[in-house]
């Protein structure tokens, strides 16, 4: 689905998810590319008066979020990464926040486990959300499958998104992801966004 992509702006978020700097610089292929395309997408969302949400990893001192069991959380916790003093926590320079940007802390992989994203989306009467981020298989794949079950209309921005494994990505973004939402180029997206 890239040609005639209908998109309104006022029921529409685009969702900026795990671009910061540590997760960047770890994941990324391509890493000014990538970011030159999702700055361009940002600000073309800015321009048509879409919402903007960044949705970051992080955690309070001492990591109370984090369980033993959990084997993803639990190195993170070892490590002292994405706690409030981390600089690798913030959100990539290149993609800056601005005032009116909502920002969501996730301390799971998914954009919905034990946040407010849900709350948020509806408190603003969002039916569409352009989802992108890092990774793949991370963010982007459980955060599609709970939007899904929770009837958003999903469409993913292909090249906003980027895995370690590109074999992951294609498998994921061809033949997973696609059964619950639009993938499709970012050029699509701002081609409907001047319309």
């Amino acid at each position: 689905m890239t040609a005639g992509l209908a998109l309104d702006p006022k029921t529409s978020a685009l969702l900026v998810m795990d671009y910061q700097v540590g997760i960047v610089e770890s994941y990324a292929n391509d890493q000014q590319a990538l970011l030159g395309r999702m700055a361009h997408v940002i600000a073309a969302a800015r321009q048509a008066k879409m919402a903007i949400i960044y949705v970051v990893v992080g955690f309070r001192p001492g990591y109370p979020e984090v369980s033993e069991r959990n084997l993803s959380f639990s190195a993170i916790r070892q490590s002292s990464r994405f706690s409030p003093e981390d600089a690798a926590a913030r959100i990539h320079p290149a993609l800056a926040q601005q005032a009116g940007d909502i920002v969501v802390t996730k301390h799971r992989v998914s954009a919905f486990a034990g946040t407010d994203l849900d709350m948020i989306l509806r408190a603003t009467n969002i039916e569409t959300m352009v989802l992108t981020g890092i990774a793949t298989s991370g963010v982007i794949l459980s955060t599609t499958r709970h939007a899904a079950d929770a009837d958003y209309r999903i469409v993913i921005l292909r090249d906003c998104c980027t895995d370690r494994d590109a074999e992951v990505h294609r498998v994921l973004m061809d033949k997973v992801i696609p059964r619950q939402a639009a993938v499709i180029e970012s050029a699509a997206l701002l081609e409907a966004l001047k319309g």
